[in-house]
C-alpha cells in the first residue's frame, strides 16, 4: 500500500524511540540527527512520487536509521576488492604499496622525522635528498627531483626550462589522458609556446629540424599513454631526437609516463622502455609517475642532467608542487626494493601481479573456489574460465595478459544485478561483465580480499 505522508513521524518523535536513544548514547547528536532527517526525507520523497511502501513501524524505521548512521560515520575512502583484472587501476588508487612501504609510512607518521634537517650539521636540509641518491643509483641519472605527481613534474619542467619560449612536439604525441590532462593545456599553463610538427600518424626528423628556431627552448617527446597509433605510421626515435637536440644545442625532454625501472620482457611484458634506456640515449630530462609501473605511491619523478635539475629546484613553483613526508617515506621504501630485482618483483604488488604466470593464477583460482563454495547456496554456480588482464594506468594499452577468472552465475541474478549488489557491499567488490557472465579476475584479487568476497556472497542468501 502507499505510505501516507502524514503517518511519517516527526524528528522529535523519532528521537524518543528507545533504539534511537541508544544510538544517541554512542554517537554525537548532530550525526544521529543527520541520519534521522535523511531517512525521513527519503520516506517523504518516496511517498510524494507514489512509490509503494510497506507501513513503517518503529522497529523498521529504527533499522533504517541505524543503517544510515553506519553510512554517515563510515570513512568515504575505503578498501575495495579489485576483481577487474586491471592491475594499475586509476579509479581504484593505481598501485598497491609493498608491505615495507606501508611500515615506513606508519613509522614516519607516528613520530617526528628528519624531513628537512641535516643531522650532521643541525641545519635545514632538503626533503628531496631522501630519494635523490637512490633514484640516481638505480637509473644512472646525474640528479633527481620528486614532486606530487607526473602532471606536476611536466608542468615544473616546462615552466622552468621553456617559459616564454617554443617547445617542439609531434602532433601524434599531443595526448589527453584520464582526468583531462592535456599536453597543450599544460604547455599553456607553464608559459611554454607549443610548436607542433608532423601529422597525427607520421612525424619525421626533418620536421623537427625545420621547426627549430632562435626561440626554441626544448624538444619534447611524450609517451602516448593509453592509446596506440597503428598502420601507416612513423615517429622519431629517442636516439634521433637526442642527436637533433645535440646538433642544435637544445635540450631534449621525455615525458615517459609509466616509469618502469625494470626490463620485464622475460616475464612476457614487452613494449615499455625502462627509464635507464632513455638516460643512456642522452635525454636531458625525464618525467614519469611513481604509482604506475614503478609500483610506488603517487609521485612525479624528474631525472636528468645536474644543471637542469638544479635549475628546477630553484623554481618558485616547486613549493606548490612539493611531495609530502608520507609519500617520501613510501617512495624511498619502494625504491630500496629495486636494489635486488628478484626482491622487487616478489615484494612490490604491481610487479608481482603483472608477472604472475597462468599456472599460478589457475592454482589461485582453485584455492579461492574452495574457500567460497562452502559459504554460498547451491543455486549459485562458480566456475573457472580463461581470459585476459590489462596493465592499466595508461601503460601498454595493447598488451593482454593471460589470466583465469571466476565466473559467477545464479538464478534470477543477471550479471548487471550481481555487479550492482556487489558494489553496495560493506567492502565493495568490483568485477567485470563479458559475454553475459559476471567475472572476477584472479590476477588482481588479493589474499586479504577473500573474507570480504565471502561476505559479499551473502547477497545470494
Amino acid at each position: 500500500m502507499k505510505l501516507n505522508i502524514s503517518s511519517i513521524p516527526k524528528v522529535d518523535k523519532v528521537l524518543s524511540f528507545p533504539a534511537v536513544a541508544s544510538l544517541l548514547e554512542r554517537h554525537p547528536k548532530p550525526i544521529v540527527l543527520t541520519a534521522v532527517r535523511s531517512v525521513l526525507e527519503t520516506l517523504r520523497m518516496d511517498s510524494r512520487e507514489g512509490i509503494l511502501l510497506k507501513a513503517i513501524d518503529e522497529r523498521h524505521l529504527c533499522g533504517l536509521i541505524a543503517q544510515e548512521l553506519e553510512n554517515v560515520v563510515a570513512p568515504s575512502l575505503r578498501p575495495v576488492v579489485n576483481g577487474t583484472g586491471v592491475v594499475i587501476h586509476t579509479n581504484l588508487g593505481r598501485s598497491l604499496l609493498a608491505e615495507s612501504a606501508c611500515r615506513q609510512i606508519l613509522e614516519v607518521a607516528q613520530r617526528y622525522s628528519n624531513l628537512e634537517m641535516e643531522m650532521a650539521t643541525g641545519e635545514r636540509g632538503e626533503r628531496y635528498s631522501h630519494v635523490e641518491a637512490l633514484l640516481c643509483e638505480l637509473t644512472g641519472a646525474e640528479a633527481a627531483l620528486v614532486v606530487n605527481n607526473n602532471a606536476a613534474a611536466v608542468l615544473l619542467a616546462l615552466s622552468g626550462l621553456a617559459a616564454g619560449k617554443e617547445v617542439i612536439v609531434s602532433r601524434g604525441e599531443l595526448v589527453e589522458i584520464g582526468g583531462s590532462f592535456r599536453i597543450p593545456d599544460v604547455m599553456r599553463l607553464s608559459g611554454g609556446i607549443l610548436k607542433e610538427v608532423g601529422t597525427t600518424n607520421r612525424t619525421h626528423l626533418k620536421d623537427y629540424q625545420a621547426a627549430i628556431s632562435q626561440e626554441t627552448a626544448l624538444l619534447l617527446k611524450v609517451h602516448t599513454s593509453n592509446f596506440s597509433v597503428v598502420g601507416f605510421t612513423a615517429e622519431v626515435s629517442v636516439d634521433q631526437l637526442v642527436r637533433c637536440g645535440t646538433e642544435a644545442k637544445i635540450p631534449v625532454m621525455a615525458d615517459i609516463g609509466s616509469g618502469s625501472l625494470l626490463d620485464l620482457s622475460r616475464h612476457g611484458i614487452t613494449g615499455e622502455t625502462p627509464v635507464q634506456e632513455y638516460l643512456k640515449a642522452g635525454v636531458d630530462v625525464i618525467t614519469c609517475s611513481g604509482d604506475k609501473m614503478l609500483g610506488g605511491p603517487q609521485a612525479g619523478i624528474i631525472l636528468g642532467k645536474r644543471y637542469i635539475v638544479s635549475k628546477l629546484k630553484k623554481e618558485q613553483l616547486l613549493r606548490a608542487l612539493r611531495i609530502d613526508k608520507l609519500t617520501l617515506a613510501a617512495l624511498e621504501a619502494t625504491l630500496r626494493l629495486y636494489r635486488d630485482e628478484r626482491e622487487a618483483v616478489a615484494e612490490i604488488p604491481t610487479l608481482r601481479m603483472l608477472t604472475m604466470q597462468p599456472a599460478a593464477l589457475k592454482a589461485k583460482a582453485s584455492s579461492c573456489l574452495r574457500q567460497i563454495r562452502s559459504r554460498i547456496p547451491s543455486s549459485v554456480k562458480l566456475k573457472v574460465v580463461a581470459g585476459n588482464s590489462q596493465v592499466g594506468g595508461g601503460s601498454l594499452p595493447l598488451l593482454n595478459l593471460p589470466t583465469f577468472l571466476i565466473a559467477i552465475e545464479a538464478d534470477n541474478w543477471p550479471p548487471q544485478r550481481i555487479d550492482a549488489a556487489f558494489r553496495q557491499c560493506k567492502t565493495p567488490v568490483l568485477g567485470r561483465i563479458n559475454k553475459g557472465q559476471y567475472l572476477l579476475d584472479l590476477r588482481t584479487l588479493q589474499h586479504a580480499d577473500i573474507p570480504a568476497l565471502i561476505d559479499a556472497m551473502s547477497i545470494f542468501t
